[in-house]
């Protein structure tokens, strides 16, 4: 349920924020944009955010129209308090189930920082690509961690906020197909020339999936998704 016509996304310029992006430009009036820099390890992804949004204005003229301008806050204080494989150069590994490029409490903030601008400019939906089909095991992806969060912020601010994740029961596969089936193979170029994913940084060479090292755990999800969803397509 739409509370208004206008929805905030929480974008990244990774593949499954790029996504929920197109999603939202697709089925609201009014779309914005907020982005983070928390001091990540790959913040090459910043400056995919501008080449995304760039890309998606260029491609999609209808969507362009009700793209903002978009937002970007600095938060690298999280680095200073949690030293994890994301905002560290420490290598990717996994402790007793819990990978550590998990950094505790990073979607929670997104989502407050996210509502604290919302409600300032009048946008009570708000879109994050989490999702806990495909992932990484990270508690705050859960789809009841998010509507817990829904509940808090709600009574928090007094405002009815809606936490929309389009993405929260599809697998890597079926990302790509939800990503073919709302822009097509323009969004499909977009998501692979543009986005970054990648915990490494890497955009030295470019896959079939796209940019990246192909061994941490975002890559081998986002190749494994894109090799399951290319043979069936």
């Amino acid at each position: 349920m739409k509370v208004s016509n206008k929805a905030l996304v929480l974008f990244s310029g990774g593949q499954d924020s790029t996504t929920c992006l197109a999603w939202a430009l697709d089925v609201y009036d009014e779309v914005e944009t907020i982005s983070f820099d928390y001091g990540q390890r790959h913040n090459v992804e910043l400056i995919a955010r501008s080449k995304v949004l760039e890309s998606i204005r260029s491609s999609f003229p209808a969507w362009d129209k009700k793209l903002g301008s978009g937002y970007l806050v600095e938060i690298d204080f999280i680095k200073k308090f949690l030293e994890t494989s994301l905002t560290s150069n420490t290598s990717i590994e996994t402790n007793n189930g819990m990978p550590n490029t998990f950094v505790p409490g990073r979607n929670l903030l997104f989502f407050n920082l996210a509502a604290t601008l919302g409600y300032k400019i009048g946008i009570e939906t708000i879109v994050g690509g989490m999702g806990q089909t495909d992932f990484s095991g990270y508690p705050d992806c859960r789809d009841n961690s998010i509507k817990s969060q829904q509940v808090a912020l709600s009574l928090g601010f007094g405002k009815d906020f809606i936490l929309e994740t389009p993405l929260m029961w599809k697998n890597k596969s079926q990302v790509w197909a939800f990503a073919k089936d709302i822009g097509g193979h323009k969004l499909i170029d977009i998501i692979i020339k543009d986005t970054h994913t990648c915990y490494i940084g890497d955009r030295s060479k470019l896959n079939g999936w796209g940019y990246g090292c192909g061994n941490c755990p975002s890559c081998i999800l986002r190749k494994s998704g894109w090799e399951s969803w290319i043979n069936v397509e």
